[in-house]
């Protein structure tokens, strides 16, 4: 017990140490924003996002094509 609680005090520090790393903002490129922080812009997410939307309706009929499949042969039995 007490060799899982040490091994999971030190896996959450060091998670917890690097959580704190990645949260720092990076320092914006020299030149950037002469009057003020720029907007970069907006960025492109409609086909992507409808690629993601597609897979996941297939996925969604797959599975339950599977769970209808699986009820018909065992009414079958």
């Amino acid at each position: 017990m007490k060799k899982i609680l040490t091994t999971s005090l030190i896996l959450f520090s060091l998670l917890l140490g690097s959580q704190q790393l990645m949260s720092q903002p990076p320092e914006p490129p020299s030149g950037h924003g002469d009057t003020g922080n720029q907007n970069a812009g907006n960025a492109p997410i409609g086909g992507g996002l409808f690629i993601l939307l597609g897979l996941g309706a297939a996925y969604g009929a797959k599975k339950v094509y599977t769970l209808h499949q699986e009820q018909k042969e065992t009414l079958e039995e």
